[in-house]
């Protein structure tokens, strides 16, 4: 495990600091600056193209946000690169431009978006990118096929676990992620308190960061089950801990 006190240091704001797809869009260069502006935290995710770069991108398929039919995997980089998100004039950046971008000015969250049988080298591509970046930064996903590849292909990064649920089932799986050498966890808010989250902040000394706090009533809540928040859609105050 790395320590990462850092992590809970700033609330880390979700997709950016976007508003809520009005003018500033989720995921795009505009909402990290912003984020940056701000001195937040950014959480943000990651897909790879078809010719296998890391683009900056949330859904598995693109017509939400973009209007094209197909998926980011279906697409090369230079395609994805002339995308306009929504109504902006942003277009989807490539995680080697957000990483330009924010510059070490403000620490990142990387979620990894899994798309399995399509997905071979995403860790590894990024794991690459970050071995170069001057700035504090962590890893981590939903998918535990690629949970379970952190420890090889991106050694030396602050990983974690994107996880909800409160089920046995979902706790039992959550439980043997923790083989591959996590250091935290981002775990769903209306998912909490559960034995999983517990046994990580209280036994493992592990930060936990809840998902997604869109006021300042649910920050409040967060800071009874977590560490630190990832938000959307409001300008938090510091929360009492």
């Amino acid at each position: 495990m790395i320590a990462i006190p850092w992590l809970a240091e700033n609330p880390i704001a979700h997709r950016g600091l976007h508003d809520l797809n009005k003018a500033r869009w989720e995921n795009t260069l505009s909402a990290f600056r912003e984020a940056v502006r701000h001195g937040y935290a950014i959480e943000c995710d990651v897909h790879l193209s078809s010719d296998g770069v890391p683009v900056v991108f949330h859904d598995d398929d693109l017509k939400r946000l973009t209007g094209r039919d197909g998926q980011p995997c279906d697409y090369p980089v230079a395609e994805l690169a002339a995308m306009k998100i929504g109504t902006s004039d942003d277009r989807i950046p490539t995680l080697a431009e957000m990483l330009k971008t924010v510059a070490g000015k403000v620490p990142l969250v990387i979620e990894m978006k899994g798309m399995e049988g399509k997905d071979d080298g995403l860790v590894a591509k990024v794991a690459g990118l970050l071995s170069g970046y001057k700035g504090k930064a962590a890893i981590m996903s939903f998918d535990h096929w690629l949970v379970r590849q952190f420890p090889k292909d991106a050694p030396g990064i602050p990983a974690g676990l994107t996880a909800l649920g409160q089920t046995d089932k979902d706790i039992e799986g959550h439980f043997a992620m923790l083989a591959y050498d996590l250091s935290f966890v981002s775990y769903c808010l209306a998912d909490m308190p559960n034995r999983f989250v517990s046994l990580v902040r209280e036994e493992l000394s592990m930060p936990v960061v809840s998902w997604t706090v869109r006021d300042q009533t649910a920050a409040d809540l967060t800071f009874k089950y977590a560490d630190q928040m990832t938000f959307e859609g409001f300008i938090p105050e510091v929360a009492s801990v």
